[in-house]
């Protein structure tokens, strides 16, 4: 068939397998032409299949060439629909580790149940005896409690006041004026039940339990923090709570774990184009007017050059993690930086639906929208028919 994108609002309900492919190897050539990294050697990644989770695998197994284990829950195609864009990346993804010689799994599943994460530590026990390090970067919207059964519901929502700013159709670059109302203090929590650190910990302490864990194993979450604009959707928001969760599980983790010569961190990443972050308002906006600003003073790093940086400057090669020695690691310094959120800000004063491409970059963050989904990929015939139908090698 012929794959064409088809979006509906802040997703794409089709994905392109060689597309997707093709976007993966991409990722692989960045790290293959960078340093060669010293570690880890057997990893665990919870949310592997796309954007920063994806990176990180990348990174591990053709940066340090470890073994490596990918947790996602996605879709294979069915009849006319096509699988979701992070089953084609993983498929994509073991078919090179396997040229590699790399050892690999998918383990296709609920990454909140208690199904998946012993069927995961039984894979560990039999395949690698134990892994050195486990990244946590789960997104979903609802999660099912493993031991009450409890549904919960995340929600993109100010805390306290309603919150009103200006937000950006990417899809039309039309800028508009939101309102938000504020959540309330059940959707507060149901927010931190999905989206904090609860699971994660139990990811931890159940591998550790079961004997899976390395002496001297680290285990890393990813947050975002960004500039006071986006604070009262964000960092003050229904998000930022559950982020503040995730930032006390890295806490108590860290001590759970330094018996042992282990550490937890929380490596709060810059602002990138991800399904997650199409979905909340206003960082559309602020995202391409920080792409513009990013590329003009050559600061730019998509998901991969994030991640590698991560892996090559903090967590091995002997870098120190958290500049400040706490469990926050500040990969978004660039993003962060004084000049840059000085000219981001000016621009975000004037921005208005005609000057959209003047002030922002909204062409490159409609490209990472569809390369999320293998459209836009260099060197790939779109008009061509293709096979929907992908096997992901090594799905235990």
């Amino acid at each position: 068939m012929i794959i064409q994108p088809k979006t509906r609002g802040f997703i794409c309900t089709t994905a392109h397998p060689e597309g997707c492919a093709g976007q993966i190897q991409e990722q692989i050539d960045y790290v293959r032409s960078q340093k060669k990294l010293t570690g880890p050697v057997n990893v665990l990644v919870i949310g592997a299949s796309t954007g920063y989770g994806l990176a990180s695998r990348i990174a591990a197994a053709f940066g340090a060439g470890a073994n490596t284990i990918g947790v996602f829950f996605d879709k294979a195609a069915e009849g006319t629909r096509t699988a979701s864009a992070g089953w084609y990346n993983s498929a994509a993804f073991e078919r090179e580790a396997a040229k590699q010689g790399l050892k690999s799994f998918s383990i296709v599943g609920d990454a909140f149940s208690n199904e998946i994460k012993t069927k995961t530590i039984e894979l560990i026990k039999a395949e690698f005896g134990t892994v050195d390090l486990v990244v946590y970067s789960v997104a979903s919207p609802r999660r099912t409690h493993p031991v009450t059964g409890e549904v919960f519901s995340s929600v993109i929502k100010p805390v306290g006041q309603a919150y009103s700013n200006k937000t950006m159709n990417f899809h039309t670059g039309e800028v508009s004026t939101v309102t938000i109302e504020p959540a309330t203090e059940d959707e507060v929590r149901q927010t931190i039940a999905v989206m904090g650190g609860e699971d994660w910990g139990m990811w931890i302490s159940q591998m550790q339990e079961a004997g899976v864990l390395a002496e001297g194993a680290t285990t890393v979450a990813y947050s975002y923090i960004g500039p006071k604009i986006t604070h009262p959707i964000y960092k003050d928001g229904t998000i930022g709570q559950a982020k503040n969760h995730l930032e006390q599980t890295a806490i108590a983790l860290n001590e759970q774990l330094s018996a042992t010569g282990g550490r937890a961190f929380v490596s709060v990443n810059k602002a990138l184009v991800t399904q997650s972050s199409s979905a909340i308002p206003v960082v559309p906006l602020y995202i391409s007017a920080l792409y513009r600003v990013m590329k003009e003073k050559e600061l730019h790093e998509n998901c991969i050059q994030q991640m590698y940086r991560l892996f090559a400057d903090h967590l091995y090669n002997g870098g120190e993690a958290a500049a400040d020695g706490s469990h926050l690691i500040r990969i978004d310094d660039w993003e962060m930086r004084e000049d840059v959120q000085i000219e981001v800000m000016r621009r975000w004063n004037e921005l208005e639906t005609d000057n959209v491409p003047e002030l922002a970059d909204l062409a490159g963050y409609q490209d990472d929208f569809f390369h999320l989904f293998g459209f836009r990929t260099e060197g790939v015939d779109y008009e061509a028919e293709t096979d929907p139908a992908v096997e992901i090698p090594n799905m235990v």
